[in-house]
């Protein structure tokens, strides 16, 4: 996958259905690990580029804290599903969608931190497109259902299981952990929340392997 072809191709695909719309909501799904962030920030400045507004609202602000999920006995399971306020970030794009004269403040949240910082980013008026990127966006479950009449265009990103595997790993060494505790942070939460995006997702408008 060329980054800027593969993100020119999505804009493309985007302004050719927007129309007259006031606002356009972009939703890119995928596993942990698949380069979501990373095609969301080359779409934003590809959108730049053509002098037209766009801007991330990325679900993992919607990250529950840890003293919450402490009480729950599930932070071992940090970023699965049921870890997420899904009602939450699909209030947020209801908001996003009706509200488009106004800015709004959305949560983003800070890896190093580990947390969710409220207003962390700012979405203005002339943000036209806007980028849903989070994992679960089109998981076809309870609760996250609710989300697909929310977007203009969905998007799903996929790459093998393996090299996830690989670059997860190396996430959470980047984080400072042994390889055995990376490695086991991995498989142990990581790649289950995968192998759930890649096997109960519905079927995305457009779907883009990376050619892992």
């Amino acid at each position: 996958m060329k980054l800027e072809h593969t993100a020119a191709q999505l804009v493309d695909a985007a302004i050719g259905r927007a129309g007259q719309s006031q606002r356009f909501i972009i939703a890119l799904a995928g596993p942990p690990g698949v380069g979501k962030s990373t095609l969301s920030d080359a779409m934003v400045a590809e959108f730049t580029r053509r002098g037209q507004g766009a801007a991330i609202v990325p679900m993992d602000g919607f990250h529950l804290d840890n003293a919450v999920l402490d009480v729950r006995g599930t932070r071992a399971r940090k970023g699965a599903p049921f870890t997420f306020d899904a009602d939450g970030y699909a209030a947020l794009l209801v908001r996003l969608r009706a509200e488009p004269d106004r800015d709004i403040a959305v949560p983003v949240f800070d890896r190093a931190l580990d947390l969710a910082r409220a207003g962390g980013s700012i979405i203005r008026p002339e943000h036209r497109f806007l980028i849903a990127e989070g994992n679960y966006l089109l998981l076809d479950e309870p609760v996250w259902r609710q989300m697909v009449a929310l977007f203009d265009l969905t998007v799903m990103m996929k790459a093998g299981l393996e090299e996830l595997r690989l670059r997860l790993i190396d996430r959470w060494l980047a984080h400072g952990l042994n390889h055995h505790d990376a490695r086991a942070r991995a498989m142990s939460n990581d790649i289950p929340n995968a192998e759930l995006v890649l096997g109960a997702s519905r079927q995305a408008d457009l779907e883009i392997s990376t050619g892992l």
